[in-house]
Formats: C-alpha cells, structure tokens, sequence
C-alpha cells in the first residue's frame, strides 16, 4: 500500500485535516499523520459570524499525531498533504517540518495545501516561481513567496495542488487523487 504523509499540528482545521485523510484512506492510500509531537492533537473549527470581519474560531475534534516531524523519512512517502487552520503559522517555523516540505519539492512529488498551509511552503522556499491559491487574506504571503496569487476553488500548478479553505475539499482532493492516480 504507497504511503502519504499529511504534516498538521495543534489548531488546525478539523475539516482540512480529517476530510483529505478520510478521503485518502478510501482511496486505498496509507496515510500518516506528522506533527512536532506524536501526540493527540487538538483541531479547530472556523466559522464566520455576522458582524465579525474574520472568522471566528472554537474547539473541534482532538486526533492523534502518527509520529513527530523529527521521526519522518520523507522519501518512503508518496506525495504530501499540508492542511490549514493557525497550525501552519508556527509549524512554518519547525525546521525539521520544512526539511520534510523540501523533500517533497527536490523530489517532484505530488503536494496538496490548502488555506493557511501556504505558509508553510513559503517558508520552506516551495512557492517561488509557481501558482498558487490560498485563504484569500493570505494573497500577500503567496505573492512575497515569488508566487502568482490566483483567486479560484482549486488551482493544479504541475504537481501542486492547491485551494482556498474546507469548502473546496472535494474538487481539492478529486484533482490530488487525479495526480496522485497518474502517477502509478
């Protein structure tokens, strides 16, 4: 069975995180959950609230770690999927999490993120020169990143594969499982 491997940490998105793995596991693929800490991980959910200029953010589902970032031999995976929520701002800054996004980007394999995981790209220096969609208050991170911004559902730039926020999960994952199928 090929292995994926999908990076997360504390307050990510619940729905960024369990619909792709979910997803991925139906489709027959091994999927691992890396984080700083194997440990169980505490997601969030995101609303939007009338009158709020952003989201609003609550508790969401707690969901065990696989194994710490430190513990990940990136080349026994298959492709990388790097979801949003808060978790992104502070994994961007993990070194042995961008030693594993970089693996990905040298080797040429398949990357899916979405929402605020951007950040994570962009600090590992996996965004520059490509295209790319993110949580639309993140178009100046992906611009600053040497990326061409594009404001759409989905958006496949060879074989990075990336949307805006959970709304956009099926058409998100049906162009991941596509690239991730060609490639058998």
């Amino acid at each position: 069975m090929e292995k994926l491997l999908l990076i997360t940490g504390d307050a990510a998105e619940s729905l960024e995180v369990l619909y792709p793995y979910q997803r991925l596991i139906e489709e027959g693929y091994d999927v691992h959950i890396a984080a700083p800490a194997a440990k169980k991980l505490q997601f969030v959910i995101h609303e939007f609230v009338e009158g709020f200029d952003t989201y609003a953010e609550k508790p969401g589902y707690a969901f065990p770690a696989d194994l710490a970032f430190e513990d990940v031999n990136p080349a026994d995976y298959l492709a990388l999927v790097v979801p949003g929520g808060r978790a992104p701002e502070y994994l961007r800054n993990n070194e042995e999490c961008l030693r594993i996004v970089r693996h990905f980007v040298e080797a040429d394999k398949p990357i899916a993120h979405l929402c605020h995981g951007p950040l994570i790209l962009a600090a590992a220096g996996a965004l520059e020169g490509r295209r790319a969609t993110a949580y639309p208050a993140l178009a100046p991170d992906v611009r600053a990143a040497g990326a061409e911004y594009v404001d759409t559902e989905v958006l496949v730039d060879g074989l990075q594969v990336s949307a805006p926020a959970w709304t956009a999960n099926p058409p998100w994952m049906r162009e991941f499982i596509r690239i991730l199928k060609s490639r058998k």
